[in-house]
């Protein structure tokens, strides 16, 4: 839950909140399935987003299924963990196993669903229709909405504001939660070499370390670091284990501080568009990708993107039309991209005819079709 944005986007809205899940407290999963249910609700949406949700919304999609007749959607982030583990696969499965339809971003999430539950079939559409078949499951294949409640400022000065952050002429940004599979590495590696070739580019990366984000001096915390260290042990390889991921130390080794700019924190709502409006490109050099909030929200500033082809990425990418897409893990080739970006630059206007299709509107139309 974020506590530090001062403003919400819902205010203005009649629309209750209630804060009652904690996956850590059990108490709360059947308090939860309760006061779902007490709505009578026709359908039921649930976001899937880490495989430790697994127990809880087991219990909280079984209960429903049981005590409401309302359509069980999983909107699915991913379904194979960046850091997948048998211990994942088998949480996933007891809570998905619950669902009537699942929402994906991407074909290749659909095809992880598919390979979760082999054997079941599965009807995949593209407008929301819902299979009647007996026995079959729907998958609603649908473009991740743009984030428009962000709104860029029309008097942000964005001359005046990169002075002041000492930007140079060019500027690449990197946003969101720092985790590997989001190749920051690359990212800094690459940027290390376009700035040898050239002075007028500066890179902005801004977002807390993933792994930094818990209070490690809680009890809590530390009783369940020890139950899933072990658990992790077991079912996860020790190259997949990134709480030593640090590709902020680059910076200095590679010798560019004065050309990137760090705000390595949480950013709040309302902090959010200078940085975006600030930015001539956002960079998604992925190792892996799963529909990405950050390349929705960029989508809405009508920021053009430098990313990796892998996963969605050539699904909402045409390359040099609203973006450039280099091959994954080529610092070269991510080199040459950039310096396409600055060469060749996005047209803004292809940007907003890449995501015409990608409202919330025709999100919901899809989600409540029946």
């Amino acid at each position: 839950m974020d506590k530090t944005s001062r403003s919400s986007f819902l205010e203005g809205y009649d629309i209750p909140v209630q804060y009652l899940t904690n996956w850590n407290a059990p108490g709360t999963w059947k308090k939860t399935a309760k006061a779902i249910s007490a709505l009578k609700p026709d359908k039921v949406i649930i976001q899937w987003y880490n495989p430790t949700q697994g127990i809880p919304l087991n219990t909280i999609a079984n209960y429903l299924r049981k005590h409401t007749n309302a359509e069980i959607i999983f909107d699915l982030h991913f379904v194979a963990a960046k850091e997948q583990s048998s211990l994942d696969q088998r949480l996933t499965r007891m809570a998905l196993k619950h669902g009537h339809s699942f929402i994906v971003h991407a074909y290749k999430t659909a095809t992880e669903l598919k390979e979760l539950f082999a054997g079941e079939t599965f009807d995949l559409t593209l407008d929301g229709a819902r299979t009647t078949k007996s026995g079959q499951r729907s998958i609603l294949k649908l473009y991740h909405p743009i984030y428009s409640l962000f709104k860029p400022d029309p008097a942000f000065d964005k001359e005046a504001w990169k002075a002041q952050h000492h930007l140079r002429k060019h500027v690449f940004l990197f946003f969101g939660f720092i985790r590997k599979y989001k190749g920051l590495h690359y990212c800094i590696e690459a940027f290390a070499e376009l700035a040898k070739q050239r002075d007028d580019v500066s890179l902005m990366v801004v977002g807390e370390r993933f792994w930094q984000t818990v209070d490690q001096s809680k009890l809590s915390t530390k009783l369940k670091n020890a139950v899933f260290g072990t658990l992790k042990k077991l079912f996860l390889k020790k190259a997949d284990d990134e709480r030593d991921y640090d590709p902020l130390a680059m910076i200095d080794a590679l010798g560019i501080r004065d050309r990137v700019l760090v705000v390595d924190r949480f950013i709040p709502n309302e902090e959010v568009p200078p940085y975006f409006q600030a930015a001539d490109a956002v960079v998604l050099f992925y190792e892996t990708a799963t529909p990405s909030g950050v390349e929705s929200l960029s989508y809405n500033f009508k920021l053009p993107a430098v990313a990796t082809r892998v996963g969605h990425f050539p699904e909402t990418i045409t390359d040099g039309f609203n973006g450039y897409l280099a091959e994954p893990k080529n610092i070269a080739d991510m080199v040459r991209v950039m310096n396409a970006m600055i060469e060749k630059p996005i047209p803004r206007e292809n940007v907003v005819e890449a995501t015409k299709n990608m409202s919330w509107a025709n999100y919901a139309r899809a989600v409540l079709k029946t």
